[in-house]
């Protein structure tokens, strides 16, 4: 495996966290609970973890400016534009995936 710098391995990883942020706001059709269902995270849940990342470097970000950054605009005018009602098929799968120990 190649060796790189801290510096640069960081670039890299904020390269690949804006370009999986970019494609989810491409990809408004994929519901969060979809995401949930298959991969264990959505974007809720990404939106989160930069609050807590900004939370631990002292930075006032709140939660709704994490969710408009992940987003690509406000939460609420996501939801009203792109969420659909989850299926009862999508919350039991939901359910039983909270379910199961990680």
């Amino acid at each position: 495996m190649t060796e790189i710098d801290t510096a640069t391995q960081t670039e890299l990883e904020a390269a690949v966290f804006r370009r999986l942020v970019a494609h989810l706001q491409t990809r408004s059709d994929v519901q969060n609970i979809d995401l949930m269902n298959m991969a264990g995270f959505c974007r809720n849940c990404l939106s989160n973890w930069m609050k807590d990342a900004a939370d631990e470097r002292g930075l006032g970000l709140t939660k709704d400016e994490t969710r408009e950054r992940v987003y690509g605009m406000p939460y609420e005018q996501w939801k009203r534009l792109n969420q659909a009602e989850a299926t009862p098929e999508q919350q039991s799968a939901f359910s039983k995936a909270q379910a199961e120990p990680h």
